[in-house]
C-alpha cells in the first residue's frame, strides 16, 4: 500500500444535484445525517492503509476544503497526506478540467515526481465499503495494466454506465460507454458467465463502478498519447488493443449518488433495518469531522423507522422513515416524513420571527431541506399536485421531490 497514490475525482458542476450543488462540490454533500459524500473513498482508503490521497475539485471547493482540513490531520511523522488539487491556471493550459482524464492528466505535475508504482482512481460521489487491498492486490497477481472496479447491473442501469465485456479470464475485451437498448440485446450474449462475475438473470450485465488502478507507466502513457479527457468514453476503450485491461468483479452495495433522486433513495436506505449499507460497521467505520456536539434531546415525540444525529432538539413532533441531520430543532406539532434534511452549521442564537429549523405544525413529506434552512409555522411541504420540475419562492422541485435549498426561507402557512 506505500507504492499507491490515490486520485479522488470531485465531478464536475453538479447540475444533476442542484441546488445541493449550488454552493458546494459533489464530494462536500451532506450524507446520513452527519457525513459527507468525500467521506466515502477517504475512509475505505484509511482502513487499506493508502494514506497518500489527492482529491481533484473545480467547482465550490471551499467547503470541501474547509472539511478536509478540519477532519483528515494525518501523522506528522508519517509521508501521509489528504489534499484537495483546484482546477488551475498554468504555463501548460488555462483550461479548466474538461472530463475525468483531463483532471488527471493536468494534476500530474503535482504527483509525477511522487514515488508511487500504481495510481487508484476514485470518485468523490459513490457510497460503498470497498477493501482497496484486495483490489490493488489483483491487479498486481494479474499482472494487469489497467484494472476496472465492475459489478452486476440490471439492464435499466446498464444504459447509465460503461459496460464491460470479458473472457473467461476476467480479461476486458469490450466496453461501451451507456448503451441503448439496442446495443445492449447484442452485448447480452456476450456477457461472462460463472459465479465469479456474480451475473444473473435480472442483473446481466457487468458494469464499470468508476473506479480503477493503474500501473505508473502506463498511466502517464495513455494520457500522454492523446488528448482524450474522459476514462470511461475514451482512455479505456483505447487501452483495450494495447494494454492487459482487467475486471475485479465486487459484490457489494454500490450506489452513484449523482442526482437528486439517488442521494435521496440513499439517504432513505439508510434508515431500514437490513440496509444493504449502513454506517454501524463494526471495524470498518466512516470516518468525518469530529464536532463535539451533545446527544439529540427530544420531548413527547414519535420515531419510527427514522436516524437522528447528535445535537438535535425535537419538540412534540412525528418523524417517519427520515434522516434528521445534526443541530435540528423540529417544534411542536411538526410532522416529517420521508425526508431528509441536512441539520445547521450553528445553533441559532438569535431572537427572531423565523428560527432555523422547522417550524410549529409544518408538514414536510418527501422533502429534502438543505443546511441552515427555516422553514416557517404551518407551512405544508407535501407536493399535493405531483409536480415534477419547478422552481418556487424558496423552494425547488426534482423529480416530484421538494428541495429547500442551503440557508433558504419557506414563510409560515406556505402550501407546496
Amino acid at each position: 500500500m506505500q507504492d499507491v497514490l490515490t486520485i479522488v475525482l470531485g465531478g464536475g458542476r453538479g447540475t444533476r444535484l442542484f441546488p445541493l450543488t449550488h454552493l458546494r462540490s459533489k464530494p462536500a454533500v451532506p450524507l446520513g445525517g452527519k457525513y459527507r459524500l468525500i467521506d466515502i473513498p477517504i475512509s475505505n482508503c484509511l482502513h487499506a492503509g493508502l494514506k497518500r490521497i489527492y482529491v481533484l475539485t473545480q467547482f465550490n471547493s471551499a467547503s470541501l476544503n474547509r472539511h478536509i482540513a478540519q477532519t483528515y490531520r494525518l501523522d506528522n511523522f508519517s509521508e501521509g497526506f489528504i489534499e484537495v488539487l483546484a482546477a488551475e491556471q498554468t504555463p501548460e493550459g488555462e483550461q479548466w478540467f474538461q472530463g475525468t482524464a483531463d483532471a488527471v492528466r493536468q494534476a500530474t505535475r503535482h504527483f509525477r515526481n511522487i514515488d508511487a508504482d500504481y495510481y487508484l482512481i476514485l470518485a468523490g460521489d459513490h457510497v460503498y465499503r470497498m477493501d482497496f487491498a484486495e483490489l490493488i492486490e489483483s491487479h498486481i497477481d494479474r499482472n494487469a495494466d489497467i484494472t476496472i472496479a465492475a459489478q452486476p447491473v440490471t439492464a435499466e442501469d446498464a444504459t447509465q454506465m460503461g459496460i464491460l465485456r470479458c473472457d473467461t479470464e476476467a480479461q476486458v475485451v469490450g466496453f461501451d460507454e451507456k448503451p441503448n437498448a439496442e446495443r445492449l440485446s447484442q452485448l447480452h450474449a456476450s456477457m461472462p458467465s460463472g459465479p465469479a462475475a456474480g451475473l444473473s438473470p435480472d442483473k446481466p450485465f457487468l458494469a464499470s463502478m468508476g473506479i480503477y488502478v493503474f500501473s505508473r507507466d502506463v498511466l502517464h502513457e495513455v494520457l500522454a498519447r492523446d488528448r482524450a479527457v474522459d476514462f470511461g468514453k475514451e482512455i479505456i476503450p483505447h487501452a483495450l488493443d494495447t494494454h492487459r485491461v482487467q475486471a475485479h468483479f465486487y459484490r457489494g452495495f454500490w450506489a452513484d449518488v449523482g442526482t437528486v433522486q439517488a442521494f435521496y433513495d440513499v439517504n432513505l436506505m439508510l434508515t431500514r433495518r437490513g440496509a444493504p449499507f449502513n454506517f454501524f460497521h463494526p471495524t470498518r467505520p466512516i470516518f468525518t469531522r469530529p464536532r463535539f456536539l451533545p446527544a439529540s434531546r427530544m420531548h413527547s415525540c414519535t420515531i419510527d423507522e427514522s436516524i437522528i444525529a447528535e445535537g438535535c432538539y425535537l419538540d412534540s413532533c412525528t418523524i417517519r422513515e427520515s434522516v434528521i441531520g445534526i443541530r435540528t430543532a423540529i417544534r411542536h406539532g411538526a410532522t416529517v416524513s420521508r425526508s431528509v434534511l441536512l441539520g445547521a452549521d450553528n445553533y441559532d442564537e438569535r431572537l427572531s420571527d423565523l428560527p432555523l429549523g422547522i417550524g410549529k405544525d409544518a408538514v414536510l413529506d418527501k422533502v429534502i431541506v438543505d443546511k441552515n434552512a427555516r422553514i416557517g409555522d404551518g407551512a405544508r411541504l407535501v407536493n399535493e399536485r405531483g409536480i415534477q420540475d419547478v422552481d418556487g419562492d424558496g423552494y425547488h422541485i426534482r423529480n416530484g421531490i421538494i428541495i429547500v435549498p442551503k440557508g433558504g426561507v419557506v414563510k409560515p402557512g406556505t402550501l407546496v
